[in-house]
């Protein structure tokens, strides 16, 4: 099961084939069923998480109720409340299946020996950190300068591989609108086609 993410490591980092079985063998494998919930908000993320199968949410509910997507993750991506993680805090963040989902957890105390033990690991961290605080930014300035429109064509060049996967529901909560103005987005799309 842990054929994904051993391809996945290698993209990222040089690494024997002993150290990479150690580190995989730190994950647990799960199976989520859609909507089963992997991190309730309240409570305190233990994990990090790599999906090897399926996809998630990663949203918070706000005063009104209303869901605030984050991010979704799908195949090779990670998941977790790194605020959470990192600071054992409770969550801000709840986080569930869209689909029926596979995915590989590993703790946050076998991820720190493990940094200790591999500096490998540390590096792959490193650098997806990296790249998630890239795309985080990115999308705070196009929250903030772009129109809706604009958000949701990028929305879709960026990911075509998530967007046939969600409703619009999910799509506008994702986009920050309501339903009702991604009709109105879509619908000003058809006509310039």
């Amino acid at each position: 099961m842990t054929e994904s993410l051993q391809k996945h490591i290698r993209e990222y980092v040089d690494i024997s084939d002993e150290k990479l079985e150690k580190y995989c063998s730190a994950f647990t494998y799960r199976r989520i069923k859609k909507k089963e919930f992997l991190l309730m908000e309240g409570s305190i993320c233990d994990f990090e998480g790599f999906v090897v199968n399926g996809c998630f949410k990663v949203f918070h509910t706000d005063r009104n109720a209303a869901e605030q997507i984050l991010y979704f993750a799908i195949e090779n991506w990670w998941i977790s409340d790194i605020d959470s993680f990192i600071n054992r805090i409770p969550s801000k963040l709840t986080i569930q299946a869209l689909e029926d989902s596979e995915i590989l957890l590993i703790s946050k105390k076998d991820k720190e020996q493990l940094y200790q033990e591999m500096p490998e690991v540390e590096r792959l961290m490193r650098l997806k950190f990296q790249s998630s605080i890239i795309a985080l930014q990115r999308r705070i300035i196009d929250n903030l300068s772009k129109s809706s429109e604009e958000r949701y064509i990028e929305f879709l060049k960026k990911y075509p591989q998530i967007a046939h996967r969600l409703t619009n529901i999910q799509i506008a909560a994702y986009l920050g609108v309501t339903p009702e103005s991604l009709s109105r987005v879509r619908k000003k799309i058809v006509k310039k086609v």
